[in-house]
């Protein structure tokens, strides 16, 4: 799963939740180095006290008078023969001495003489003693020094070695003392340590992740009412603008933004609105100029025709005079019919409400019509609801109408008219078996003049679908190909 993929409200809860994570992590991270760094830091300062501290006891023991030996290297046994001891035992250590070419002297472990690996001082080890020149904060005085670590069994042993000398600062032997580093305080302490962070951590881990959620949705809240309403915009109603309160700068800017885009779009649909009624104008204008041009024309004929054959001692004139008067006759029938279709087509149905039988109505718009392969059905013998009996009607003949003329000569025609009742709606469908709808035409059979017939202004069905939608009812159709066309309106019983 990308992370650009995911909802915003979602990174940001991931987001912060990793962040509590990292910061977890990070401070137990630093929290153990800085033990392992404290720890190191403390059992080297407490070998090196220890060690002065032992260098103390074994100097005065040396030039005490409780010492009766001479005070040079080969006596180093003698004068610490019961001493050592007891130094050892205070300080909780082994104490070994060597001789200054690195030979064991004495030792404060039992046994240790008879050890070979521990009878001498490695050379490098030697080398460093001797290399080494620490300088001594509390007697203010270099001294050589060396530190040997080394790691065994997952342990670790430091262990020191220095020279013990006498008043004139001679040397006079070397001091060794092992140290076993013993964390056992140290790592339990640590180990407290991180389980108290471990419960903090848990706390602010919760607390984020309820602060996490509570921000995530004040941030995405506005964001999803702008989605909302940026969804519902639509060109051809009016829209809301957007308003809300206690955002930031940016999503008031953004806010902003919309609702100015909203005034903008307010006025361009109102300036499209007046343009398209302009054009429609303009469109029905020249329909009902070109309509109107044609029945003129032969009126015009006719006219010139009678008076340049007029005579009025012509033993036919009467009859002439009849003829031509039926060719006027005719034409102006014409002329009526197309006013008359355009009247009914730009006025909007008058909404006339009656409580009526759908069944008993639509029987009644098909009385007008002769062909006797109109077939009506209807799942019951009454259907009621609320419309006006003359648009029902109209839409009824415009309908089947538009079936009969959809038929070819050269087929065995057919259409059958259904009323039916579903879900609180009333349906009618008139089908047809004529030629059908191609499929370049089927996105302009409800526009105003459209037609693919010879005759007829293709204003019949617009004015049906306007008057279904006048009722918050709907027109579809189905057609195929040279098999049929099926015409399905619905509107609402009530």
């Amino acid at each position: 799963m990308k992370l650009k993929k995911l909802a915003l409200r979602t990174r940001i809860f991931l987001a912060m939740i990793l962040l509590v994570l990292l910061a977890s992590v990070l401070i137990s991270a630093v929290a153990i180095y800085q033990y392992k760094e404290q720890s190191q830091d403390y059992h080297k300062g407490r070998l090196v006290r220890k060690e002065g501290s032992i260098q103390t006891q074994l100097k005065r023991y040396l030039n005490g008078r409780q010492n009766t030996w001479e005070i040079k290297t080969e006596n180093i046994p003698l004068i610490y023969k019961e001493e050592i001891y007891n130094v050892a035992d205070i300080h909780k250590l082994q104490i070994n001495l060597y001789d200054l070419d690195g030979g064991l002297l004495i030792s404060s472990k039992a046994g240790l003489q008879n050890e070979n690996a521990d009878k001498c001082i490695d050379a490098e080890i030697m080398n460093a003693l001797t290399q080494n020149v620490e300088f001594d904060k509390s007697s203010e005085i270099a001294q050589h020094r060396h530190v040997h670590i080394h790691k065994e069994n997952g342990e670790t042993f430091q262990s020191s070695y220095t020279y013990i000398t006498d008043n004139k600062s001679k040397p006079l032997a070397i001091l060794n003392i092992p140290y076993l580093e013993k964390d056992d305080f140290l790592t339990k302490e640590l180990q407290e340590f991180l389980k108290r962070i471990g419960f903090a951590f848990m706390l602010v881990l919760l607390t984020a992740i309820v602060i996490a959620f509570l921000l995530s949705k004040y941030i995405t809240k506005s964001l999803k009412t702008i989605s909302d309403k940026i969804n519902t915009t639509r060109l051809e109603r009016r829209n809301e603008k957007i308003n809300v309160d206690d955002t930031s700068e940016e999503i008031s800017a953004l806010v902003n933004s919309y609702n100015s885009m909203i005034d903008e779009l307010e006025e361009s649909a109102v300036q499209l609105a007046r343009s398209e009624r302009e054009q429609a104008w303009r469109e029905m204008a020249k329909q009902v100029a070109h309509e109107i041009k044609n029945p003129l024309t032969p009126m015009r004929l006719t006219v010139q025709n009678f008076q340049r054959k007029f005579n009025p001692e012509d033993e036919n004139i009467h009859s002439k005079v009849d003829e031509y008067s039926k060719t006027l006759i005719q034409q102006i029938d014409t002329m009526s019919s197309i006013a008359s279709a355009f009247s009914n087509f730009a006025k909007m149905p008058a909404q006339q409400n009656e409580t009526l039988n759908v069944v008993k109505i639509v029987k009644l718009a098909l009385d007008i019509f002769n062909e006797d392969y109109i077939v009506f059905t209807s799942d019951s013998e009454e259907i009621i609801a609320k419309f006006d009996r003359t648009q029902l009607i109209r839409v009824v003949t415009n309908l089947v109408k538009n079936a009969i003329q959809a038929i070819p000569d050269n087929q065995t025609p057919k259409v059958v008219i259904n009323v039916s009742e579903d879900n609180g709606n009333i349906v009618i469908t008139v089908a047809d078996n004529g030629s059908g709808v191609s499929e370049e035409n089927k996105d302009k059979v409800f526009e105003p003049k459209f037609t693919t017939k010879t005759s007829g202004m293709g204003l019949g069905l617009a004015m049906v679908k306007n008057i279904v939608e006048t009722y918050k009812g709907n027109i579809s159709f189905v057609s195929e190909k040279d098999k049929g066309t099926t015409f399905k309106v619905a509107f609402p019983k009530e």
